[in-house]
């Protein structure tokens, strides 16, 4: 079986964290938390996720439903 992997990427000067499960086609939206955008390919399975502002998230953990 085949493993799984993840493709991280951080950008310090964008203060930016991302994400992804798969490399696919697919488009950002937004989710519950205001950081937090999803990336869902066309039939909604989600793809990937980024962080905006990850500095401002020291003080609380981060918590969303993708």
């Amino acid at each position: 079986m085949a493993q799984k992997r993840l493709k991280i990427w951080y950008d310090k000067e964008g203060d930016y964290l991302e994400v992804m499960f798969e490399r696919r086609a697919g488009y950002f939206r937004e989710t519950s938390n205001p950081h937090v955008m999803e990336k869902v390919d066309e039939n909604g399975k989600v793809l990937g996720f980024s962080v905006m502002r990850v500095s401002a998230l020291h003080d609380v953990p981060l918590e969303v439903a993708l």
